[in-house]
């Protein structure tokens, strides 16, 4: 497929260390709450997975915080746990609750019931993805992102937010096998599901490993990091003769800058 080129590419030269005139500015989530807009369409779609998963919905929402501020990127519209969801888990959203998920992965069954998801299961992002680069008509480039294995596996365990993540600590302590096996499992899908966003148009990914800060020293080296660089090395570096910027955020991770800019990511 042939999209229009970019009439600004200031974020993707920043991404590759070229030279730029100023420092491209963009936000880490753009489309949200903070929006009057966004609220009046997340009203019309009924939830918030009604949004994410209505191709139109997630464009419009994309596009809103363009029309409003001079930003140098667009970042697609979609949540972090849309993986687990498609392998099987039964994601909701209930209003001021945050995710929840109808099955959780606690033990051996539950593991062994895991698997990279069919990634048409997941059409909807994808499609999302191409129908927000021909509205974007070269604008700006378009980011596209995933949950780290790490991070994943925290809402898998827990089977929603945590304020101290007890349930999957005491998994990966008690289990370290059946950890290392999800994480493994969550790389793989993760990895599969980014590349499918770059062939459907996106022209930069990033890895959100929003709970990597949560885990000890050690412990963040093995059970986050070695995942985060397993997804890495499995993704695509250009698309149609393009380079494909590769980014991370650990929240919480400063302490580990070094070790994180040598995981082979091209931003942190």
């Amino acid at each position: 497929m042939s999209f229009a080129p970019l009439t600004n590419d200031t974020f993707l030269r920043a991404c590759r260390r070229q030279a730029t005139d100023y420092t491209p500015l963009w936000l880490m989530r753009q489309a949200g709450r903070y929006l009057p807009e966004y609220k009046a369409t997340r009203a019309r779609a009924g939830s918030f997975m009604g949004l994410a998963t209505n191709v139109d919905y997630a464009t419009e929402v994309t596009l809103q915080p363009l029309e409003r501020f001079p930003l140098d990127a667009a970042i697609l519209f979609s949540d972090i746990l849309t993986v687990p969801d498609a392998m099987g888990l039964g994601l909701s959203f209930a209003e001021g609750e945050g995710p929840r998920f109808a099955k959780v992965v606690r033990d051996e069954a539950a593991v062994a019931e895991l698997a990279v998801p069919d990634m048409d299961k997941l059409r909807y992002v994808f499609d999302a993805v191409t129908s927000i680069r021909r509205a974007l008509d070269g604008r700006v480039p378009l980011i596209g992102f995933s949950g780290s294995p790490w991070t994943l596996a925290c809402y898998m365990v827990e089977g929603k937010g945590s304020d101290d993540y007890r349930l999957v600590k005491s998994l990966m302590y008690a289990r370290p096998d059946l950890m290392h096996r999800i994480l493994a499992i969550n790389a793989d899908s993760v990895a599969a599901y980014l590349n499918a966003q770059i062939d459907a148009g996106a022209q930069a990914v990033m890895v959100f490993d929003s709970w990597g800060g949560v885990l000890a020293d050690g412990a963040f080296q093995e059970f986050s990091l070695a995942y985060t660089k397993r997804v890495l090395s499995q993704l695509k570096r250009e698309h149609n003769g393009f380079r494909i910027p590769h980014i991370v955020f650990p929240k919480g991770g400063g302490i580990w800058l070094d070790e994180i800019a040598d995981s082979g990511c091209d931003v942190v």
